[in-house]
């Protein structure tokens, strides 16, 4: 059994968490509210990259929906210069969705050509 569907969840996991926990000081700045696309792109890879590894997309969105809560509830708690935010929880569950959405619409029309 080979596990090569995993790598692309595990290194985009990674990323993420180095991306969410990195220090405030490190965190280059933009455009107000820029980091609300961040984190909505981050959790589309997320979201793709962990049905890829064929996790069920009822399991998929359970865990990044914990995932999401967690990570802003740490960046609130945690001494690095970060602060959680409801606004930014908000834009990891679009970015789950939409990564959800992207993947089965995918699957739908491969299904409907196939047919």
């Amino acid at each position: 059994m080979t596990y090569n569907r995993y790598w692309p969840l595990a290194i985009a996991v990674v990323i993420a968490l180095i991306m969410l926990f990195s220090p405030g000081s490190t965190v280059p700045s933009g455009p107000e509210n820029s980091d609300k696309v961040t984190h909505t792109l981050m959790f589309v890879v997320l979201a793709m990259t962990s049905l890829h590894a064929r996790i069920p997309w009822w399991l998929t969105a359970l865990w990044l929906i914990a995932f999401a809560a967690v990570s802003e509830v740490l960046q609130g708690v945690l001494p690095i210069s970060r602060s959680g935010s409801v606004w930014d929880a908000a834009a990891d569950l679009v970015g789950i969705a939409i990564g959800i959405g992207i993947v089965a619409a995918v699957g739908y029309r491969r299904r409907a050509r196939a047919v």
